[in-house]
């Protein structure tokens, strides 16, 4: 008999696995053999931790949205001063997908294939429903948006666009990562300093491209 700490680790090593094929495949590419194999273990015990391919499927994709978008929601309401928020939002942003650079490929693949994942990753962020914290976080910024322009060091911009902006310029050179290594010609140690310079330059750019 299996003990239950096995069991956690075990259902965790596949879990571990699956989200490596599912992030590089996609739901409809990802196949049980692929897993298992990619697991180290036989599909029946896959089987007997998940019972089908969309279980397994959603446990990894409320495992990646946990990983990728907790620690910036909470950034974004924190009341941090809005030039910190923007450099610890691009440094989490960019750490996170350093780590998992195919994460944001198969989240934004995830949502536009299954929309009904919306209200699941709404609620694997936060707890809550959408419609409860996303006003919140646009009040939140809206609010020092205000202020700043009020003291002059910002010209007005809305505060969906502001988040928008922000969270898009971390994500999208991983989104497109095949086409800008392409195009700057950079292998994986190249990619590495080019994030890491990143990670220094965007706020800068970012805030300069707000100021009055």
């Amino acid at each position: 008999m299996i003990k239950s700490n096995d069991q956690s680790g075990k259902e965790a090593q596949i879990l571990a696995a699956a989200r490596k094929v599912f992030q590089r495949r996609g739901t409809s590419g990802a196949r049980m053999a692929d897993i298992a194999e990619q697991a180290g273990v036989n599909q029946a015990l896959l089987h007997y931790y998940f019972r089908s391919k969309a279980r397994l499927a959603d446990a990894v994709f409320l495992s990646a949205a946990r990983e990728l978008f907790p620690p910036v929601l909470e950034t974004l309401l924190s009341d941090a001063p809005l030039p910190d928020k923007v450099q610890r939002v691009v440094e989490l942003e960019l750490d996170t997908l350093q780590r998992h650079p195919y994460l944001p490929g198969y989240v934004i693949s995830e949502l536009n294939q299954h929309p009904e994942r919306v209200a699941q990753f709404a609620r694997a962020m936060t707890g809550q429903e959408i419609s409860s914290f996303g006003p919140r976080v646009l009040r939140r910024i809206g609010e020092q948006i205000d202020e700043a322009v009020a003291a002059g060091d910002m010209r007005s911009i809305t505060a969906d666009q502001f988040v928008i902006n922000l969270i898009s310029l971390c994500i999208f050179p991983f989104a497109a990562r095949p086409m800008i290594a392409a195009l700057t010609q950079v292998d994986d140690e190249g990619w590495t300093a080019m994030i890491e310079r990143r990670k220094q330059e965007l706020p800068a750019f970012f805030l300069g491209g707000l100021k009055p």
